[in-house]
Order: structure tokens, then C-alpha cells, then sequence
């Protein structure tokens, strides 16, 4: 997949594509049928497949005291896009002057000039330029303009609630992976630099990587859960513990730490993603390390159980 952050950086030849624009955090299900319609709509056409989306969630500039956490770093997003099998991604910057374009200048600079879009993929409810002013409807004018036919794409819906990434953010911080991961089609996810911890973990027999707190990616509510670790492409089975550890004192919040079962890994510096699968249990206080030790005892049978291990 191509990937440009610009529309000054894009071939003036490119094109003719079908199009589609949209934040695409988490890149759940929603987001996989769009993608999944826009390549076989280029396929027939002889088309490029093209996403446009932003470097960041617009309501970060525009009302940041309501921006929500992304589900994904860029980065991850990139990837995602360029495993769906797209042809090329425009990464925009989202900007004060992005934010204050005129809805007829967005289409004509991105779609026009800079895309030679022949087919626009969106949502019913799509909303574009300054305050939102642009509609499907205004892009169903423009396209008669331009030369360009707009196709609206359903909801994917679960039971009568829409796939959303306000629903996955909801269950993640209630711990339900499991359901995220079917809303997602795929365990959600963090990424992070392992770096040093107070080595308890190791002391009672279950040495931990510690996450860096700058991480790729919304971490789940607290909890201990059955997860793969990720090294260089490999999966390994992991007991992840997320919280701040109550049993001792002085431990940060939202403290990211996970047991490799099986496994003896020197992971410092190295950058590893951890993949959630199952919620095991809320992180409690134990009266004594012993205590905790048994409990995690228990906690690895589960996850063993549970990662088929």
C-alpha cells in the first residue's frame, strides 16, 4: 500500500480511484465492510483503492475536552489499512485551516485534483467540512459536478446497536475483549517499549515485561487477563496483569505487565504488542504476597486452559 500525508505529495497522474474518507479507529467491522465494497467496486472499474483519513481525531483540535482515546496509534491504523488490501492511504493533517475548509474546496483539492475520484464511498450519516456544513447529499451535488457518483454504504449492526468505536471503547473499558474482539474481528490490541519494573514478579516465580505507559493503543480496564504476547511476529501465551498492582505500595496506575508462560525472554528496549483474549478476574488486593501468589497460580490454570495451552 502506498502511503501519502499529503495531497502536494501525491503523482499528478494518480488515479482514476474509488474512494472512501473516515477516521477508521479501531477499523472494526464498520470499517472492514466499507473497505471490503470499495476494493471489489475498483476491481470491477479498474479503479485505485483509497482511504483518506487524518493524523488525528478532529474533535482533538476542534472540542478536545470531548475528544475520546484513539483505538489505535497511526502507525497501527496504517497497518491495518495496508492489511485490508487497499492500494494507497492520504493521511491528512488535520489543521486549523483543514478544519475551516469550505466543504466545495475539500472536494475539489482532495477528491478532485488530487484523487481523480470516479466512485466516493460513505456512510449515510458522512459529515464533512467546516462545522460539518457538507452532507452525503451536497456530495451527491458535487459528484454531478465532478464527475464522480457517490455510493452510500449500510451500518454493520450487532443485535440493533451499530458498530461503532464508541461501543468498543465502552467494552474495553468495561474489560469485555472477548466481545470486543468480535466487533473488531480481531483481539484487540496495545503496543509499547518494555522497560524496567521493581522485579517482583520475578521474586515470586513470575517474571513480568513491564510496559513503557507510552502505548499504542487503548488499554483495557484493570484486570488480569489471557492474552498473546508479540515478538517479532511470534505469539506466545501471556498472563497480562493492567492496574496498580494494591497489594503493594508506590506501584503507578495503569501499570501494564505481562508473564510469558513457558517462555525466559530478555526484553528490555524491545517493542512488543500484547493481544487481549479473555477477562480472568478484577485486580484485587491480597493480604500478603503468598496470597497473591496463590491466586496467580490459579489465574495461569485458567489462562492455560483458555490459550489452549
Amino acid at each position: 500500500m502506498l502511503l501519502f500525508e499529503s495531497p502536494e505529495t501525491m503523482p499528478e497522474a494518480f488515479g482514476p480511484s474509488a474512494v472512501t474518507i473516515g477516521k477508521f479507529d479501531g477499523m472494526h467491522a464498520g470499517h472492514r465492510r466499507i473497505i471490503s465494497d470499495l476494493r471489489a467496486v475498483a476491481e470491477a472499474e479498474g479503479l485505485e483503492s483509497v482511504a483518506v483519513t487524518f493524523d488525528r481525531n478532529p474533535l482533538s483540535l476542534l472540542r478536545p475536552e470531548i475528544c475520546p482515546a484513539p483505538l489505535l496509534s497511526n502507525a497501527q491504523k496504517i497497518e491495518l489499512l495496508d492489511e485490508a488490501g487497499l492500494d494507497a492511504t492520504l493521511m491528512l493533517e488535520f489543521n486549523q485551516q483543514r478544519a475551516s475548509q469550505a466543504p466545495q474546496d475539500f472536494v475539489r483539492e482532495v477528491l478532485v485534483d488530487t484523487l481523480n475520484a470516479r466512485v466516493l464511498l460513505v456512510g449515510a450519516d458522512f459529515r464533512f467540512g467546516a462545522k460539518g456544513a457538507g452532507d452525503v447529499a451536497l456530495l451527491e451535488q458535487l459528484g454531478e459536478q465532478h464527475g464522480f457518483r457517490v455510493q452510500r454504504i449500510d451500518d454493520v449492526t450487532s443485535g440493533e446497536r451499530r458498530a461503532s468505536s464508541t461501543w468498543i471503547r465502552e467494552l474495553l473499558d468495561a474489560g469485555d475483549v472477548t466481545e470486543a474482539t468480535r466487533l473488531l474481528g480481531r483481539p484487540p490490541s496495545i503496543r509499547a517499549v518494555v522497560v524496567g519494573g521493581h522485579q517482583r514478579g520475578r521474586t515470586m516465580g513470575y517474571p513480568t515485561a513491564n510496559l513503557s505507559h507510552d502505548v499504542e493503543g487503548f488499554v483495557p480496564a484493570d484486570g488480569v487477563y489471557a492474552a498473546r504476547l508479540v515478538i517479532d511476529g511470534e505469539r506466545y501465551g501471556a498472563a497480562v496483569s493492567i492496574g496498580n498492582n494494591p497489594t503493594f505500595e508506590g506501584v503507578p496506575d495503569k501499570t501494564v505487565e505481562a508473564h510469558a508462560l513457558d517462555q525466559s525472554f530478555d526484553l528490555y528496549g524491545k517493542t512488543v504488542s500484547l493481544e487481549f483474549i479473555e477477562y480472568i478476574r478484577p485486580m484485587n488486593k491480597f493480604p500478603d504476597a503468598e496470597a497473591l501468589v496463590t491466586q496467580m497460580h490459579a489465574d495461569e490454570l485458567r489462562i492455560r486452559s483458555i490459550l489452549a495451552l
